[in-house]
């Protein structure tokens, strides 16, 4: 190991190096191309210290799917309304596209690990929070869809199978064109129902 790496190992920069280095490959090429070998090359560290760290690619995954969570967390406490908190969603998703392919898939990751837990914990209280007041009978069900809404868009533009509709706007500004589409054609419809019943 080189005087540098010694230098980064004491300093705690080592375990960032190795995220690093894995977020780049699953960026790439997905998480089943992630090898902590490889890793180790990549960030100019001694074979074993990617397993020192995570223990094994499972514990390296569930690292990356907490920081993601943590990312998250912020991103959408920051919010105003739901409605920004969906655009802040997006934008992460944009931001952040290798932790997002992790966050969600639980097959890779341990259930248990108190930091993912505790990350993910904090993202979907912040998620709550934007429905907390909203009127509805099922405060729950309103989070699930609007979750359902952002992370469904988000997939889509991250596999760029919207590519063509979104063009060259920032994807949030066209998720939020596309919630506001949804939402004047859903009260549109609500008082042509009501008008119908008056009558």
């Amino acid at each position: 190991m080189t005087s540098r790496n010694r230098n980064t190992y004491h300093h705690g920069d080592l375990r960032q190096a190795v995220l690093t280095a894995a977020l780049e490959v699953i960026a790439a090429d997905g998480p089943g191309a992630l090898s902590l070998r490889d890793l180790a090359r990549r960030a100019g560290v001694s074979h074993a210290a990617p397993a020192h760290h995570f223990g094994d690619r499972t514990g390296l995954l569930t690292a990356i799917a907490a920081q993601g969570f943590g990312l998250l967390a912020d991103a959408l406490a920051a919010g105003t309304s739901l409605a920004d908190r969906g655009r802040r969603y997006v934008r992460f998703a944009a931001d952040h596209p290798a932790h997002f392919q992790v966050m969600f898939a639980p097959a890779l990751l341990r259930p248990d690990d108190p930091d993912l837990t505790a990350a993910r914990d904090r993202a979907g209280a912040a998620l709550r929070a934007g429905v907390a007041g909203l009127p509805g009978p099922d405060p729950r069900a309103t989070g699930i869809a609007a979750w359902s809404l952002a992370h469904g868009f988000a997939t889509l533009y991250l596999t760029h199978n919207v590519d063509d509709a979104v063009g060259a706007l920032p994807p949030e500004e066209y998720f939020d064109a596309l919630t506001g589409f949804l939402t004047e054609r859903t009260e549109r419809t609500e008082r042509t129902e009501r008008t119908g019943r008056e009558r």
